[in-house]
């Protein structure tokens, strides 16, 4: 259940050793030794075969050296949101992804989605082309700017939402400064900034020529004795518990922990639950697993295993106002054994830091005594979920009908790609099968994500067939890249809700701001295909159009982008959906505290 980075994880440690990475020898002076080469051939190194852009006049030059690289693609998109949005869901499936913009102009297109992969932990490599070197400290003002002659603004707004900046001006310590940034974001699992002068990446020069150093990651590390002393203590406070439970988070993925905690889960025999935003990366096959804890929107039976409990492990938490559902949960601070990817606090006492989340539970899994007293009270409370009223002929289709049948199509083969709105409650009612992906964006939540995340993760994981869910209102905002899912050949199927508005901020607040302009979506999508790529379009009104559509789009039409737009009542939404507005607008509005 790890995430994989590229090539890297073929190359695994022992004993604690580094990551190691040897590359071909390019010979001295070959017109190959450039900056531009070497930073494709580290692409490629970490497992970048494919990445996202928009040309501009100050990487042009930057392009030629990327796309000469044997095995990397250059994927030009429409605009340069989407192909960050692109590069986000690339490293979802691959570990790691990458963008290409121009100055200014392009990188500040490009950063709010790069603020969302960060929020998301997703190691992204953006890449801007930058001014001539010989332009910086001259006081001339360019173009592509705001007009001053001071070139700092873009890098000083990707400060924030990066864990590394490199501005390469100089051919001297390009090399340094490319490897520690491409290592930083491995490292720390966040985007990156690397802006490169567009007169650069040509250029020959010695540093290039050969790898002076092999290309290495040193492995993070526990303190000895604090994982020590923090397994103890844990230890020695789950097994006093009568009814303890563990509880998956999203930091799962950043500590590359899903091995250890299916680990735990095995050897504790405690009821397994994750929160909404760890979906898919705790196998939901295992035989403890309760669904998603999500407070008063969790799935039947869930909430009340886990607010019941003595003792809950979470692993990975993101506690914030949408995972609470509006501060709502109902969990105390002295019952909680809190695991972060490198810190382990325990109930209301010591705290151990410097201790690596997936050691702490692989050694856990080995002190805790084994207790599915949880799991059986699942199991006795548990009834079924009722079927939803079953159609009449020709009835207006209802989203419950609709994603019965959804559950029906996954697989190992598929990955569900969910977006911001009710396709989050929908979807997590979905259970997956052993091996279907499943990615959305919930600590950033930007509507319109899941366009450019699709075109990524599809590119990076062409075994698996997507399964997309977009409202009208989000895809209005991103629906151009649809055109470059043609272009690369993608075979996705696009379900889109229409229901005429942005639903899931009408349930927060209401307001004639949440109503759109209706769109002919599939007439759209016939226009951008234009007799060029595989494309199949049709619209659904009924349950009868809804499984002749499913059957020609997993048959006939397997093979090509198929688009399904979905018309449904404005007010048919998902019952956690309702709640969590609810809950959501009270945390809202709540009024200031007295001074």
């Amino acid at each position: 259940m790890d995430t994989k980075i590229g090539s890297i994880d073929t190359c695994k440690a022992t004993h604690n050793d580094a990551v190691t990475i040897q590359t071909p020898m390019i010979p001295f002076n070959s017109p190959d030794s450039t900056l531009g080469r070497h930073l494709a051939r580290r692409l490629v190194q970490v497992g970048v075969t494919d990445v996202f852009g928009v040309p501009g006049d100050f990487n042009l030059t930057l392009l030629d050296h990327l796309i000469a690289e044997p095995g990397l693609q250059f994927i030009g998109c429409c605009n340069e949101l989407n192909a960050g949005y692109a590069a986000d869901g690339y490293a979802r499936a691959r570990g790691v992804g990458a963008c290409v913009v121009t100055f200014t102009v392009g990188g500040l297109s490009v950063l709010n989605a790069i603020a969302g992969a960060y929020s998301e932990n997703l190691p992204l490599i953006c890449i801007v082309g930058g001014p001539n070197s010989n332009d910086y400290g001259t006081n001339r003002v360019l173009h592509h700017t705001i007009g001053l002659p001071d070139f700092s603004q873009e890098l000083r707004c990707f400060q924030t939402v990066t864990c590394y900046q490199a501005v390469v001006n100089n051919l001297e310590d390009a090399h340094e400064m490319i490897d520690t940034a491409i290592s930083t974001s491995l490292k720390e699992s966040k985007p990156v900034y690397i802006s490169i002068s567009c007169n650069l990446p040509g250029i020959p020069h010695p540093t290039f020529s050969r790898e002076p150093v092999p290309f290495c990651i040193s492995p993070r590390l526990s303190n000895k004795m604090g994982l020590e002393a923090a397994v103890e203590a844990a230890a020695e406070f789950l097994n006093k518990a009568v009814k303890p439970v563990v509880v998956g988070g999203p930091k799962l993925r950043v500590a590359k922990a899903s091995d250890a905690f299916v680990e735990l889960a095995n050897a504790s025999g405690y009821a397994v639950a994750v929160m909404p935003s760890a979906k898919g990366m705790v196998p939901e096959h295992h035989p403890h697993f309760i669904g998603t804890y999500w407070g008063a929107v969790s799935t039947a039976f869930c909430t009340e295993i886990v607010e019941s409990a003595d003792a809950y492990l979470f692993a990975g938490p993101i506690f914030n106002d949408y995972s609470s559902v509006g501060y709502s949960l109902l969990l105390k601070k002295e019952k909680a054994i809190i695991v972060q990817p490198d810190r382990v606090t325990i109930a209301n006492g010591p705290a151990f830091g410097c201790v690596l989340m997936k050691d702490f539970l692989a050694a856990l899994a080995k002190r805790l005594k084994h207790n599915p007293t949880a799991h059986e009270n699942y199991r006795r409370i548990y009834v079924p979920e009722g079927h939803p009223l079953k159609c009449e002929p020709k009835e207006a289709l209802r989203v419950n009908v609709l994603f019965q049948h959804i559950q029906r199509m996954l697989s190992g083969d598929t990955a569900v790609i969910a977006e911001t709105g009710d396709s989050w409650f929908n979807c997590q009612k979905l259970k997956l099968p052993e091996g279907c992906g499943y990615e959305f964006q919930m600590q950033y939540g930007s509507i319109g994500w899941s366009v450019g995340a699709t075109l990524g993760y599809a590119q990076a994981a062409q075994e698996k067939r997507v399964i997309a869910f977009i409202g009208d209102g989000s895809f209005q905002v991103t629906a151009q890249d649809i055109s470059t899912m043609l272009r690369c050949g993608q075979r996705t199927i696009i379900f889109l809700i229409n229901n005429g508005g942005y639903t899931i901020e009408v349930e927060i607040h209401d307001g004639p701001y949440n109503v759109i302009k209706n769109w002919n979506y599939t007439g759209l999508v016939d226009a951008i295909h234009n007799g060029e790529g595989k494309c199949w379009t049709t619209k659904v009104r009924c349950e009868e159009e809804l499984v002749e559509a499913i059957e020609t789009a997993t048959e006939a039409k397997k093979d090509c982008l198929c688009f399904i737009e979905v018309i449904v009542h404005k007010d048919d939404t998902s019952k956690e959906l309702l709640e969590w507005g609810s809950r959501v607008s009270a945390a809202n509005s709540r009024p200031p505290n007295p001074q």
